[in-house]
């Protein structure tokens, strides 16, 4: 029988400061990498568990963090091309993938002789002299396993591991059942009256769009959100509107093969079932053990204090659309698919400045430019763009970060563009984390290499890619979590960068978001792609005066979404989720005219995997903190602060999850804030 090997490209990355030879990487290497990284992990850890030797933290918890390098580095390649480059091959691999992993790490979880060790360590640890560091390292290793069932009894771990295993196939199934969806509907239209109020820009886009599914001279309205949210809020066609919403809002809810309730029902019902195994009353309790939320109480007591005030802002917002549909003549009630119409005629109404004249002074390039300049005034940090570099797709950039001594500190790359091979959304992960433990091959630590991923209207040939203010604070948004991971200055890998609990894993991307409006950025950077002037005083001022419009809406969306999840998460196993979902939104009053900004068939950040499942309320638990963080900045009288921007680096952007996260945040602010800044940034304060 031949030895199963892996393609030296997949885990021997050589290309410019060690990045991945992406060029390099096939998809057919990768079933045979799996397979071989799978068997060498398992083979290391066969190998800590049985050391004669009495369990210290360097011989068990040190080398348990460097173990799997090989795993790590074929997952990695992987999961980026799986979410932002897939195909057929990749996606049938994913499908078998995803349910081997879980087993791999199970049988890990599960091994006693390892989690003797483990658990030894634990109980010892105030005898260890340990830093803070580590017990913090010690203490998710043991409550990893813990979690994983260690201390359950064989049937109750077998259970339990057939539970997960089947849990990461349906996530794998449910994000490209949305995927395909998205992927598979375009409303395609010609010149003329379908095309009334569209602005050049979004033109632009939904031509590019329908060039890429062979209809060249057609213009196609896809469910990308940069081309949809964009033609809600200019088409006139209000019949056009109602269609392509419809289709949005229906995605995983088709009756077809790609229809994800039925995963729904069964996702639910094993987490459920998992929480009880594990001794927690519910999923709920079991996700938020270790955040600083702690509990579904004090989750829905911080969702329903919003609400009530986000509801009432929503409802005013509604009867000003609604008396601006009557003077208009016409006679209908304000649905879904008019909201953001009529809201941005009504924003035009009262600054005086309309999204499609906003749009042109936010120039993709000059935005990125912008994140990098905020960095490095804030950070010291600065960034060498680098051509000719081996990349996954064409349209992804390379980037070194380097510090003020113009030391290498991180690889960056940005993946900008929507197109029919990525998911939606945006996101920032890593190929590999920061961390200072010497390696098999004799390096020293690592070097943290970042990418974002994002989905804006790509421009035709030519033509600058423009960006809504949603989309910029977007760019911001996953470039904070890219500074998060860029700037992490820790020994362990396991506490690097985002690795930090999921209420806390935010704050830094929406902290980072404040800096886009700031007023001296948006003067130096939001300039017109066609002359090249700053954007005029007065719209600048009327764009920071409008900062608040429309906050009913937004949050009414965003809250109704994380209330349902904690419902689906703080219940057994539900007979009928889209039930659940109806019972909850009536019970809190959700307006015909709104719906959940992720309904529940494509709520990829709940169901494909369970990475926000009873934690997409982390958003607005990091809003307060974010709010209240900038509030120091603010206080200083000044955005960049010298001291303030040290602070914040050393307490927020390198500790990663070294420290808890409370005592992180208060190193930094002195205290733990109240909601109050953050209802008063929404527009929501009493």
């Amino acid at each position: 029988m031949t030895e199963t090997r892996i393609d030296p490209a997949l885990v021997e990355w050589t290309g410019l400061n060690g990045l991945p030879r992406f060029d390099l990487v096939k998809d057919d290497a990768f079933a045979d990498g799996f397979a071989a990284a799978l068997a060498a992990h398992e083979a290391e850890i066969d190998a800590i568990a049985g050391n004669p030797e009495p369990a210290t933290f360097d011989n068990t918890v040190v080398v348990l963090e460097i173990a799997g390098d090989e795993l790590s580095r074929v997952s990695a390649l992987f999961w980026s091309r799986a979410g932002a480059n897939t195909n057929d091959t990749i996606q049938a691999l994913e499908r078998d993938v995803a349910p081997k992993m879980s087993r791999h790490y199970s049988k890990i979880g599960t091994n006693a002789a390892l989690f003797a060790r483990i658990d030894a360590l634990w109980q010892a640890r105030e005898t260890l002299d340990l830093s803070l560091e580590q017990v913090r390292v010690l203490e998710r290793h043991w409550k990893g396993f813990v979690k994983s069932g260690a201390r359950l009894a064989k049937p109750e771990q077998d259970r339990l591991a057939a539970i997960n295993e089947t849990l990461a196939g349906l996530g794998a199934k449910f994000g490209q059942n949305v995927l395909a969806d998205e992927k598979n509907w375009a409303l395609l239209l010609d010149e003329g009256e379908a095309l009334d109020g569209l602005p050049d820009f979004l033109k632009d886009a939904m031509a590019a769009a329908a060039r890429e599914r062979g209809e060249e001279g057609r213009f196609a309205v896809t469910l990308s959100r940069s081309i949809i949210e964009p033609f809600l809020t200019f088409s006139t066609r209000r019949d056009l509107r109602e269609q392509a919403f419809r289709a949005w809002v229906a995605r995983g809810e088709n009756d077809g093969e790609t229809d994800n309730r039925g995963i729904v029902k069964e996702t639910l019902a094993l987490r459920a079932e998992k929480a009880g195994l594990l001794g927690y009353e519910n999923f709920a309790a079991l996700k938020l053990d270790n955040t600083m939320a702690k509990t579904p109480e004090a989750v829905n007591g911080l969702l329903m204090q919003v609400w009530e005030k986000a509801l009432a802002r929503a409802r005013e917002e509604e009867a000003e659309l609604a008396a601006l549909i009557a003077e208009e003549g016409h006679n209908h009630a304000v649905m879904p698919w008019d909201w953001r119409y009529h809201a941005e005629k009504l924003r035009a109404k009262k600054f005086s400045f309309s999204e499609a004249e906003l749009k042109p002074y936010l120039q993709l390039e000059k935005i990125i430019d912008a994140c990098f300049d905020v960095a490095g005034r804030l950070f010291g940090i600065r960034a060498v763009e680098k051509t000719g570099v081996p990349v996954y797709h064409p349209d992804v950039r390379v980037f070194e970060i380097l510090d003020r001594d113009d030391r290498l500190v991180a690889m960056f790359l940005g993946d900008y563009f929507a197109r029919a091979s990525k998911r939606s959304g945006a996101w920032m992960s890593s190929y590999q984390s920061q961390h200072r433990l010497p390696l098999r091959n004799g390096a020293v630590g690592e070097l943290p290499i970042v990418y974002n991923v994002c989905n804006f209207a790509k421009p035709a040939e030519g033509k600058p890619a423009l960006l809504s203010l949603d989309d910029a604070r977007t760019l911001f948004h996953e470039f904070g979590h890219a500074l998060h991971g860029m700037l992490s200055d820790v020994t362990y890998p396991s506490v690097s960068g985002t690795g930090v609990a999921r209420d806390f894993v935010e704050l830094p991307s929406q902290l980072y978001e404040h800096w886009l409006t700031v007023p001296d950025i948006l003067t130096r950077y939001a300039v017109h792609y066609r002359t090249g002037e700053a954007m005029p005083a007065a719209l600048l001022d009327k764009v920071l005066a409008a900062r608040t419009f429309n906050s009913g809406f937004a949050t009414v969306e965003f809250t109704s979404s994380a209330l349902v999840d904690m419902a689906f998460h703080t219940r057994g196993g539900v007979e009928d989720p889209m039930a659940v979902q109806r019972e909850v939104l009536e019970t809190i009053g959700l307006p015909a005219s709104i719906v959940m900004r992720h309904a529940t068939p494509h709520f990829q950040h709940v169901f494909s995997g369970d990475g926000y499942s009873a934690g997409y309320y982390s958003y607005m638990w990091s809003e307060v903190l974010d709010a209240d963080a900038f509030a120091a900045f603010t206080e200083t009288g000044d955005a960049f602060d010298p001291a303030m921007a040290a602070r914040l680096k050393a307490h927020i952007y390198a500790v990663g999850g070294s420290i808890d996260p409370e005592d992180a945040y208060k190193a930094f602010r002195g205290k733990l804030p109240s909601p109050e800044a953050m209802l008063e940034k929404k527009g929501l304060a009493a």
